[in-house]
């Protein structure tokens, strides 16, 4: 109990400074930055998408430890006995996602499911397996397949050291709540760096003509040539290494002196959920259109990067609901996919943008990244406009 109270009195103290930052850094649609032409929900979050819920824990510890893990419950009751529908779609497959084969082979959620850092997932699903079982009604579960994914924050975050422990996977699932928005340097998005520049946690939504929503969730950490509204301003922004050296140093950190990767390596993890009534195929296609949100921001999908698309439906009515024999729900005809396929690669392009808007500078164990210089961009977008 000591250490806990401990813990978490460091983590308030080191994120005092940042977390005044992020609330100072705007979101693009603050700015003007309109992706798309759909609207969005009222909170512009996955948590539009009803019953939603998303928490963060956020770890940082000394000089070199900047990592987190970030939590997306599909609904508020029983996830093992009230199963949502769910796919998968791989865009390139370095990466460490834990549980895909059941997802594919069952098409379905039975856990939250969970981003952290590469080296983390196996501590993750550990925390996740033992926190589940020990809810009540799981006394006689003997399988469970937790749902983890990674993207590699080894630039800012000791990751050999492992830092993830259970309480911070209790905290992330515990703290879960369907009001929260919070992007940028938080949860598992806390050491990434995306294009170069500072990296983190986005979301974004939008609301079809039905009234269906669809909402999504990325933790960016990859990179290429950063495009904002169709402008290629990474081709005209500083090199984030030139202002590395301006980054406020959360710790002492001399033994740091690396520059910030902008070569493509990393990954990205997307979370997509809708409460439109799909089954597991046409979340898989619908997850696919993901993608294409992710190419409008000049991703390069390079070797090392893992990019992942997971896409569940939160609708009460395609629950499985464990033992009953035979289950039947109505489901959206594919033709009246088109407006959500449209919808999350408008989500998908906002939430990276506001991953990268709201993060805050950081310095960490191999070097500094620095937030992306907002104002620059924006000098950019009226110059092409």
């Amino acid at each position: 109990m000591r250490m806990m109270a401990m813990l978490v009195c460091v983590l308030a103290c080191a994120l005092a400074a940042g977390a005044v930052q992020a609330a100072e850094r705007p979101r693009a649609r603050d700015v003007g930055i309109v992706v798309g032409v759909m609207p969005t929900g009222p909170r512009n979050a996955i948590v539009d998408v009803p019953g939603v819920r998303v928490g963060h824990a956020t770890v940082i510890e000394g000089d070199r430890v900047r990592t987190g893990v970030t939590a997306i419950l599909p609904h508020g009751g029983d996830l093992y006995a009230d199963r949502v529908p769910a796919a998968l779609f791989v865009a390139n497959g370095y990466g460490k996602l834990l549980g895909v084969t059941q997802l594919r082979e069952l098409g379905e959620l039975e856990t939250p499911i969970l981003l952290t850092g590469t080296l983390e997932v196996w501590n993750a699903a550990d925390a996740l397996v033992e926190w589940q079982l020990a809810r009540p009604g799981m006394e006689k579960v003997r399988s469970l397949n937790p749902v983890v994914g990674e993207t590699n924050d080894g630039f800012l975050n000791d990751l050999r050291s492992r830092p993830l422990r259970p309480q911070h996977v209790r905290a992330a699932l515990e703290s879960a709540s369907t009001d929260n928005v919070q992007e940028g340097a938080i949860g598992a998005g806390t050491g990434t760096v995306a294009f170069g520049w500072k990296g983190g946690i986005g979301t974004s939504s939008r609301v079809t003509p039905d009234g269906h929503t669809v909402g999504v969730l990325v933790q960016s950490n990859f990179g290429g040539t950063l495009t904002i509204g169709g402008v290629p301003v990474g081709r005209s922004l500083p090199d984030p290494a030139t202002l590395a050296a301006r980054v406020e140093p959360m710790a002492v950190a001399s033994h740091a002196a690396e520059r910030p990767v902008a070569d493509g390596d990393g990954s990205i993890m997307i979370v997509v959920a809708t409460d439109a009534p799909l089954d597991p195929r046409q979340l898989e296609r619908l997850a696919k259109r993901a993608v294409l949100g992710l190419a409008r921001t000049g991703a390069s999908m390079s070797n090392g990067s893992g990019d992942y698309v997971i896409a569940f439906s939160s609708a009460p009515s395609v629950r499985r609901h464990q033992g009953d024999p035979v289950h039947q729900a109505p489901m959206l005809d594919n033709g009246g996919m088109d407006a959500l396929f449209v919808g999350v690669a408008e989500a998908t392009e906002e939430a990276i943008d506001n991953s990268l808007f709201k993060a805050v500078g950081m310095r960490g164990d191999r070097g500094a990244v620095p937030a992306l210089p907002i104002d620059q961009v924006l000098r950019l977008l009226r110059a092409a406009r």
